[in-house]
């Protein structure tokens, strides 16, 4: 059987060879699946997990699928001028076992972390290990079947995990960030395997993410955030906005002060209290910004830095940048008062996330 795997290595070369030498890929013939599973494994093309063989008749579904051609490019990482073209793609969509239909949502994910402002060469190689966690909202949702209900971030639903595992695949695979090589995560976590969620905006009050940004109700959308490891808050006895809420102020002194982006999931349950007082997304972020503030010393005291304290040791610097780092979004099952808080790697001039529609196809 034939496959498609990946011309060269990656090495830090001008943009312009990045763009001569990576618009096709290699055609490599195998004896069966099984062996191309272990070739992807001995060239470093796999997460560790086995692969589907990306035939060339499969990759060509996939791209039909997405009304995309092989050659159009869908980002340019901006720093060392990877290209991600459709086909390689593909190629990665394909092993990391998703459906063709699942390719225009791929192909926005890969616009959104290649702009400037994502930082994704800098997300991917920083010791801090973060994440490309992929966000949809919008109809493609239910059409495609992306989970935003019970064990979200779990196992089991076949559009999240091969989403998800597609990106870190052509993160890895086009880019060359490779655990070891590019990529130096002290840690790393889970989501760097696969990342992705749908939003469950049948139960929010509130206006979805992509409106929030911008995009039509009726449209659909990603946004790609540059998530740390998350924390599961657990507030079982709380039935009002500040007692939810205040459950989550000690895990924020876990990074240091002045995140500007905060991903607050609150489950159906802490949102069925938070939606029975009316309160707004901005009043969840005015609340925690206040809440999580300590004394500048207390944050010297635990090795971090308080910055804007301008020498005041007694001044309240918060967790967060302001009310505005907070992204509430609601999603989990409806048993059990368990939500999340997802860090981001955002602190100062660094990743910000970004959104971007899904075409159809």
């Amino acid at each position: 059987m034939t496959v498609l795997g990946y011309p060269l290595p990656y090495s830090a070369r001008w943009r312009s060879l990045l763009v001569e030498t990576r618009l096709s890929s290699e055609v490599i013939e195998v004896a069966d699946p099984f062996d191309a599973i272990e070739l992807y494994h001995e060239r470093g093309w796999s997460d560790g997990l086995p692969i589907v063989p990306p035939t060339e008749a499969a990759v060509a579904r996939f791209l039909d699928a997405g009304g995309l051609q092989a050659d159009r490019v869908l980002g340019v990482e901006p720093t060392k001028g990877g290209v991600i073209t459709a086909e390689k793609a593909a190629v990665n969509a394909v092993m990391a076992g998703c459906k063709p239909e699942y390719m225009p949502v791929i192909a926005a994910a890969v616009e959104a972390m290649t702009a400037e402002k994502f930082s994704l060469h800098a997300i991917t190689v920083s010791t801090m290990g973060a994440g490309v966690l992929v966000v949809v909202n919008g109809p493609v949702v239910e059409k495609l079947g992306i989970n935003s209900g019970v064990s979200v971030f779990g196992p089991g639903h076949r559009a999240n995990a091969t989403i998800g595992r597609a990106i870190r695949l052509i993160v890895m695979n086009v880019l060359g960030t490779r655990p070891g090589v590019l990529d130096k995560a002290t840690l790393g976590h889970a989501g760097k395997y696969t990342w992705c969620v749908a939003e469950a905006e049948q139960i929010s009050p509130w206006p979805s993410l992509h409106v929030d940004r911008g995009l039509p109700l009726e449209s659909s959308a990603v946004t790609v955030f540059a998530g740390l490891s998350p924390v599961q808050v657990g507030q079982h006895a709380a039935s009002t906005p500040e007692g939810i809420l205040d459950g989550f102020v000690d895990s924020l002194f876990a990074m240091s002060p002045g995140m500007m982006e905060l991903i607050v999931v609150l489950c159906p349950e802490h949102m069925a209290y938070i939606r029975e007082s009316g309160w707004s997304k901005a009043q969840v972020g005015e609340y925690l910004y206040e809440a999580a503030t300590r004394p500048a010393s207390a944050w010297g005291s635990a090795g971090r830095v308080a910055t804007g304290a301008d020498g005041n040791v007694d001044r309240p610097v918060s967790a967060l940048a302001g009310p505005e780092a907070v992204v509430p979004i609601v999603a989990g099952g409806e048993g059990g008062a368990w939500s999340m808080l997802i860090p981001t790697w955002s602190h100062g001039a660094r990743s910000r996330s970004v959104t971007r529609p899904v075409a159809a196809a």
